[in-house]
């Protein structure tokens, strides 16, 4: 049974932690390594069929997240395209990135909100805590996608981090 995500809102920043039971080298790399992210990230029923990595200050994450359920109604054949922007590197303790909602060129949406992101790995007993800050430029930009269904696509896609790490030791 993996851990539940603790989740926090305040006005225009999203906290989320959860332990993990593996190094926190794994951790770390399990975000930041196109080979490990292809298996874990995104909720359930989506797979990652693009995914580049360059990860280094300045560098982009770019990636699709596709539906692949079909019992997911309109959402099967859905693509997502996502594009990160590293801003800051500590490994293997925090990563700082800007995300973006994109297109399949990596051209940014105008009309999403963006979000800057601190993940940071913490040495706990029998694994490793990851807290995930993610802020908004305004409370509304947060709303916006927590009714997306953002806080559910986050804990299906670290229950399938969990799943991953659990796999690989």
């Amino acid at each position: 049974m993996t851990d539940p995500i603790i989740s926090k809102v305040e006005d225009k920043t999203l906290t989320l932690e959860r332990v993990f039971k593996a190094p926190r080298e794994l951790v770390f790399q399990a975000f930041t390594q196109a080979g490990h992210l292809k298996h874990w990230w995104g909720p359930r029923g989506w797979s990652i069929p693009v995914c580049s990595v360059d990860f280094r200050v300045g560098g982009i994450w770019h990636y699709c997240m596709k539906c692949e359920d079909k019992n997911q109604g309109d959402f099967y054949g859905m693509e997502s395209w996502g594009k990160a922007v590293y801003s800051e590197i500590q490994a293997p303790e925090k990563i700082v990135y800007t995300d973006y909602f994109s297109d399949a060129d990596g051209n940014i949406s105008e009309t999403m909100p963006a979000t800057v992101c601190t993940l940071m790995f913490i040495e706990v007993e029998g694994g490793t805590k990851v807290i995930s800050i993610s802020e908004y430029a305004e409370a509304e930009s947060l709303k916006q996608v927590l009714d997306m269904g953002m806080l559910q696509g986050i804990t299906q896609t670290w229950d399938r981090l969990g799943e991953h790490l659990e796999s690989i030791q």
